[in-house]
C-alpha cells in the first residue's frame, strides 16, 4: 500500500496530482518538478511547502497528498474512523468531537470514499484461495418502506471481506391494511423496485470475485437468486448450498459471513435494531460499510482472543495490525486506481434514494 512519510525539507512528491498530466499515473524518475514557495496555516506543521509540475504547470503542496486536504479539522478523520466502527451515530460523534453534525456527515463521506479506494487497492493484489461465503444483509433507508440488501462476500479461510454490492427491495412481511395502502401509494409515485435486484447485485459481486480466482468455490443459503447470479460468470464455479435451518455455530459452512453480519449489526449505529440512527440514504450506508470492511480487514484481529493477526495479514497483504492514522497516511487518487463500476456509483454518490427529491452526488474537482 502507498504510504507517505511526514513531509520535511527533503520530501519529494511521488507523482503529479493533475489527472491530465502524463506524469500522474506512473512513478517516473525523470518527472520535472520544482519547489514553488510555501504558505502558512494555523495548524501544525505551520509552514506548508508548495511545488509545481514543469510539464503541466499545475502547482500543489504537500497537503495535496494528505487525506486532510482542504480540511480545517484534519484531526477529526482518524477519530471519526474509530468512533464510526464503534457504533456511534453521527450526532453523538459531533458532540464528542465538538464539531457541527454537518462536519461529521461530510468527513464521513470522505472517509468512506477513501476506504473504498483502499479496499479496491487491496483487492487488486488479492488472489482468492479456498471457499467464499456470500449472504444478504438486510436493512432499510429513509423508512421501512425502502428496504435493501447489502450483498456480502467473505473468504472462509481468512475472514477477509472481499466486497459488497447493494440491492433495493420491496417491503415484505406482515403489514396492516394502512401500511399496504401506503406502500401502494409510494410504488405508484416512485416506482416498484426491480424484482431481480438481488440477482443483479449478487451477479455484480460475483463478477468482481471472478477476477481474483480461476475457480470460485461459493457457499450460500437457499436464496433462489444466487444460482441465477452465477450464470455468465467469468470463471468456473462450484456452488454449495446450506440450509437456513442448520445450527449457526462455528461449524456452519456460512459461519464467516454470518459473523460479518453480526459485526455490521453490532458495530454500526445505522443497522442496530430499533434505532433512530437508521440510514437516510443507501449510498451513505454503503460508504459506512466500506469503512467497516477496511477496519475488519486491516485493523481488527481475526479473533479477539487469538494471535494479533488481521485477515489482511493472513492474506499476505499486510505485515502488522494497522491503526487508523496509518490507514489515513496517504490520500488515494481515484484517477490512479481502477475502480469497479458498481463501486464507482457509490463513490460518486449515484446510488439514489427514490424517496428524496435531491440526492447530493460527489463530483471531483481537486479534493477527494
Amino acid at each position: 500500500m502507498l504510504t507517505l512519510p511526514a513531509p520535511n525539507a527533503t520530501w519529494q512528491p511521488p507523482f503529479c496530482p493533475n489527472p491530465n498530466c502524463r506524469y500522474h499515473r506512473d512513478f517516473a524518475a525523470d518527472w520535472p518538478w520544482k519547489r514553488h514557495g510555501y504558505y502558512w496555516r494555523q495548524l501544525r506543521p505551520h509552514r506548508i511547502q508548495r511545488f509545481q509540475c514543469r510539464a503541466c504547470r499545475r502547482s500543489f503542496s504537500t497537503q495535496t497528498f494528505s487525506t486532510g486536504y482542504w480540511l480545517k479539522r484534519p484531526d477529526v478523520l482518524p477519530q471519526l474512523f474509530m468512533k464510526t466502527v464503534g457504533a456511534m451515530a453521527n450526532r453523538q460523534i459531533a458532540r464528542e468531537l465538538a464539531v457541527a453534525p454537518s462536519t461529521v456527515d461530510r468527513q464521513l463521506e470522505r472517509l468512506g470514499r477513501h476506504c473504498l479506494l483502499l479496499h479496491q487497492e487491496l483487492l487488486a493484489q488479492c488472489r482468492i484461495e479456498g471457499p467464499v461465503a456470500v449472504d444478504g444483509f438486510e436493512s432499510f433507508e429513509y423508512s421501512q418502506y425502502f428496504p435493501f440488501h447489502h450483498n456480502l462476500a467473505v473468504e472462509v479461510e481468512t475472514s477477509f471481506g472481499l466486497g459488497f454490492t447493494t440491492s433495493p427491495l420491496r417491503r415484505k412481511g406482515r403489514m396492516r391494511p394502512d401500511q399496504k395502502r401506503r406502500r401502494a401509494e409510494l410504488e405508484a409515485q416512485l416506482g416498484r423496485p426491480d424484482p431481480k435486484a438481488i440477482e443483479r447485485g449478487m451477479g455484480d459481486l460475483l463478477q468482481i470475485l471472478a477476477k481474483c480466482c480461476a475457480r470460485l468455490q461459493l457457499r450460500s443459503d437457499e436464496h433462489p437468486a444466487y444460482p441465477r447470479a452465477l450464470r455468465g460468470l467469468g470463471c468456473s464455479a462450484v456452488h454449495r448450498v446450506t440450509s437456513s435451518t442448520e445450527r449457526r455455530d462455528t461449524h456452519n459452512p456460512l459461519f464467516e459471513v454470518n459473523l460479518l453480519d453480526l459485526l455490521i449489526r453490532h458495530s454500526s449505529a445505522n443497522h442496530r435494531r430499533e434505532t433512530i440512527a437508521w440510514s437516510k440514504r443507501r449510498n451513505g450506508s454503503s460508504l459506512r460499510l466500506a469503512i467497516l470492511l477496511v477496519w475488519r480487514n486491516l485493523v481488527k484481529r481475526r479473533w479477539e482472543k487469538g494471535p494479533p493477526e488481521s485477515p489482511a495479514m493472513l492474506k499476505g497483504l499486510a505485515d502488522h495490525l494497522y491503526t487508523a492514522t496509518e490507514l489515513l497516511a496517504a490520500r488515494r487518487f481515484p484517477s490512479r486506481i481502477e475502480i469497479e463500476p458498481v463501486w464507482v456509483r457509490i463513490y460518486t454518490g449515484d446510488e439514489r434514494t427514490p424517496a428524496l427529491s435531491i440526492n447530493r452526488g460527489h463530483r471531483l474537482r481537486y479534493a477527494t
